[in-house]
């Protein structure tokens, strides 16, 4: 008995690109190509109603691009794995779109079997990267990554933790209120947030804060 075909939903705003995907992958043994998407929201609205085993999924896309697309779909609890394939391996694609819940990250240049084989390993589950990204990944765990917080803003984010004022925080720090304000807005900004109890929360989510033991002063 054969086994069932892997279905696919193919994501990228050149028309082009997405009729030669479609047709190399069609024409593979194993694989079926349920639609295409022309950008993220339209990609999203597919995998809901299609409900394919693997998206393949461009990065660069106008309206909602590649990583809004992942991330929603990661926030419906969608089962998809999402293959990105796309031209750029530098790391502010890279490292976005493998935390918003990406399965693998291939460039287009990829040889043909070597993308009909990461799409079998994404519909396993498994994790699919270039060469060249999987390089770049492990040069940036080899090296110590930068600190998210200054000293000054990791300050000003523990005393508003504790529930102090702007104006508490800042005579305990011998700074001025606005300097404190100025301090949230950038540590905001640094954290995707918008407001102190966004920024207190995704900071414990972080590491970034620790939880108080109520058991010592």
């Amino acid at each position: 008995m054969n086994e069932r075909p892997i279905r696919l939903v193919i994501a990228d705003d050149h028309p082009v690109v997405r009729d030669g995907l479609a047709a190399m992958f069609a024409s593979a043994p194993g694989f079926e190509v349920l639609g295409q998407a022309a950008d993220g929201a339209e990609a999203v609205r597919l995998v809901q109603r299609l409900r394919p085993d693997v998206v393949l999924m461009d990065l660069r896309m106008p309206g909602m691009d590649g990583l809004g697309a992942i991330t929603e779909l990661n926030r419906l609890g969608v089962t998809a794995r999402v293959l990105v394939l796309t031209t750029y391996d530098n790391d502010s694609h890279v490292l976005p779109a493998i935390e918003a819940g990406a399965t693998g990250y291939l460039l287009k240049d990829s040889p043909r079997e070597e993308l009909l084989r990461g799409a079998r390993a994404a519909a396993r589950g498994e994790t699919v990267l270039s060469p060249t990204v999987a390089a770049r990944l492990l040069s940036r765990m080899r090296s110590p990554a930068p600190q998210l917080l200054s000293q000054r803003e990791l300050e000003v984010l523990q005393l508003v933790a504790a529930g102090n004022t702007n104006r508490e925080a800042a005579d305990r720090l011998f700074i001025t209120e606005a300097t404190v304000k100025s301090h949230l807005l950038n540590l905001y900004a640094k954290l995707g947030v918008k407001d102190r109890a966004a920024a207190v929360t995704e900071a414990f989510n972080r590491g970034l804060l620790v939880p108080r033991d109520p058991g010592r002063p």
